[in-house]
């Protein structure tokens, strides 16, 4: 049961996963610090410090539930440097809301696409090899995604029974795993200060490992996050 393991793992080693994203914000912060090292090392290195934000369309990839792609949104703060030949690396971290829809149905038997909201913060630590350098570069690496539970946007579906179950209901599927991470890849370009990214990210981890255990109609969900992010980043 995988959400009963994370909350053993936690316990023995007498950290909370809070306390593991104070960890991953630390070395993240490291991270800047090295690479602003390297790069005034480097006669021909530079470093822009940056906002961005965009949208996103969020979906789970999944055989227990049936999931509808939805928009949300995303913004915070990245750094890109350069590194060493023809690869920079970039990192940062934002505010995600990302957004779903499940299906389910009445008890009159009145199909409904249930929305629920996924709030949460990311910590992206990516490689970027430029095919033209401070305009076109191919990006691809690691992110590190912590959220809160996929909730109801409204409590009158709470009662609503999910597509394929005899019992489970819409409130039942709140308390998806905490913890995730993903894999991201895609293309920025643009000019020396402000650039477009289109990026995919796919969830290595269970995203709905968390229902597990929890004496529900399925104990064995399983399912991985899908997420396209499109957005702007202006650089100082």
């Amino acid at each position: 049961m995988e959400d009963t393991k994370n909350k053993t793992y936690f316990h023995a080693l007498k950290i909370s996963p809070s306390m593991n994203f104070k960890r991953i914000i630390f070395v993240s912060f490291c991270l800047f610090f090295f690479q602003q090292t390297f790069a005034q090392r480097n006669y021909e290195g530079y470093n822009f410090l940056g906002i961005q934000g965009g949208i996103t369309f969020f979906d789970i990839k999944t055989d227990d539930l049936v999931t509808k792609q939805k928009e949300g949104f995303t913004a915070g703060f990245t750094t890109r440097g350069a590194f060493r030949n023809d690869f920079d690396l970039v990192y940062g971290i934002s505010f995600q809301s990302s957004s779903i829809g499940v299906e389910g149905r009445s008890q009159l038997g009145n199909t409904q696409d249930i929305g629920y909201s996924i709030q949460g913060a990311q910590i992206n630590f990516l490689g970027s090899y430029n095919i033209i350098v401070k305009h076109l570069s191919l990006e691809f690496g690691p992110i590190f995604d912590i959220n809160g539970k996929m909730k109801l946007d409204n409590d009158k579906f709470e009662s609503y029974v999910l597509t394929g179950y005899d019992t489970l209901a819409a409130k039942d599927i709140q308390d998806i795993s905490r913890f995730n991470v993903r894999l991201a890849g895609g293309l920025t370009a643009g000019l020396e200060h402000f650039r477009i990214s289109a990026q995919y990210q796919y969830g290595v981890t269970n995203i709905l490992g968390g229902l597990n255990g929890k004496d529900l109609e399925n104990n064995n969900f399983k399912g991985h996050s899908s997420t396209i992010v499109v957005a702007g980043v202006i650089y100082f």
